[in-house]
């Protein structure tokens, strides 16, 4: 692969993420705060991306692989993206919120897909080429949060202006990224978009269950990205967005000690782990304030363990049990149920907690936070007493 277009995939990725990172982790203290919503409101937006992550694989399997060149489908959603961000950095009732917001994530979530497929298209190697790519994206995260919590956007309609203008730039330049054509050959079914094939899988019983916990660890995972940017600043905490990107710069690091870890700890005790730090994770924000912020900061920092150790970790385990025969229906199938239904279901759940544990407006954010924690407990209690496979191979 030439250098050119490697620079034009990182600098693809890097405007992608930028323009998730813009809004994705501080729109609940912008609704929170500018739109004085109700969690239930909070909740159903961030339930809009996982309506959208469902609805996108069959947008680019079965119309954007099949009939049109990627990057000029990623050029169109991204133009789209920039005036619905428009259009919604002027609402200014939380009512008229969701129906927006839901429109943009349509919109949004084809676009994590076929950046994707452009890259893995363009690259000679992808284990050797497609990393580098890929975390620029992270790289992107880290940079747009700290502009964010630099300049004390959070709480303010300029969180989607500057996702707007990101999107706006990433739609113009789509249409000079090296040609992605259709693929016509390619015959993605509804079968094989929602991964039915993998359902074969679900006699070994360590994959069963691995594939349930996943899920029931996705309704945490939502707390997480809907309530932990409200509950920082509420804590006291200062400059919020900055020190949340730590979590991402901790993701990085995790990610390159998975190799290590799979040699000494075997796939079993690596998603232990991630499912205690889960855990631990929830207690430091639940039990931080400004007199223990270490807490907080340790929570915020366990995002890397909590990620890599369960979701990349099972990602590979997923690939290893599958085998080629159903390597891509039961990515597939794992990608619908964990960032469709269950953080769909989790983003419900964090809204209707955050509204129960609210008295006169101030939230007991300790109460809150002992909700996700006790989910992730009883998955880890299920998953220590059924899964027993520690070793990573196919089986199919």
């Amino acid at each position: 692969m030439k250098n050119s277009t490697r620079f034009q995939l990182m600098a693809m990725m890097f405007l992608l993420y930028f323009i998730w990172g813009s809004w994705y982790g501080q729109m609940s203290k912008y609704m929170f705060t500018a739109l004085n919503a109700t969690g239930g409101q909070v909740g159903n937006a961030y339930a809009a991306f996982s309506i959208a992550q469902i609805i996108a694989p069959f947008f680019v399997g079965m119309i954007a692989d099949r009939y049109f060149a990627a990057q000029k489908v990623l050029g169109v959603l991204s133009i789209a993206g920039a005036i619905l961000l428009y259009v919604l950095s002027g609402i200014t009732s939380a009512d008229n919120f969701f129906g927006i917001i839901l429109l943009y994530c349509i919109s949004f979530a084809p676009m994590m897909s076929l950046t994707t497929s452009i890259a893995m298209q363009q690259v000679t190697n992808s284990e050797k080429d497609f990393p580098a790519i890929r975390v620029m994206g992270t790289v992107s995260w880290i940079v747009v949060t700290n502009i964010i919590g630099f300049y004390g956007f959070g709480d303010s309609a300029m969180i989607f202006k500057i996702s707007m203008v990101a999107s706006a730039i990433l739609g113009i330049y789509s249409f000079f990224l090296p040609d992605t054509p259709p693929k016509p050959s390619v015959k993605s079914s509804f079968s094989d978009i929602m991964g039915l094939d993998a359902f074969k899988l679900f006699k070994d019983r360590s994959f069963a269950i691995f594939f349930i916990s996943s899920l029931l660890i996705c309704i945490p995972l939502s707390f997480y990205y809907a309530m932990a940017n409200p509950s920082l600043t509420d804590s006291g905490m200062t400059n919020v967005e900055n020190k949340m990107s730590l979590g991402q710069a901790s993701e990085v690091v995790f990610m390159l000690l998975i190799p290590l870890a799979f040699s000494r700890l075997g796939v079993k005790w690596m998603l232990i782990v991630g499912l205690i730090a889960w855990i631990i994770r929830f207690v430091g924000f639940g039990y931080g304030d400004a007199n223990s912020e270490w807490l907080l900061y340790l929570a915020i920092i366990l995002h890397g363990v909590c990620y890599d150790f369960f979701f990349v970790t099972g990602q590979i385990y997923t690939d290893s049990k599958a085998g080629e025969k159903y390597r891509s229906s039961a990515q597939g199938l794992i990608s619908i149920a964990t960032y469709g239904i269950g953080m769909g279901i989790g983003s419900w759940l964090a809204g209707l907690v955050a509204d129960m544990y609210t008295v006169n407006g101030v939230k007991d954010w300790t109460s809150i936070w002992m909700v996700p924690a006790g989910i992730a407990a009883v998955v880890l209690v299920l998953f220590v007493l059924f899964f027993k496979d520690n070793k990573i191979k196919a089986t199919a």
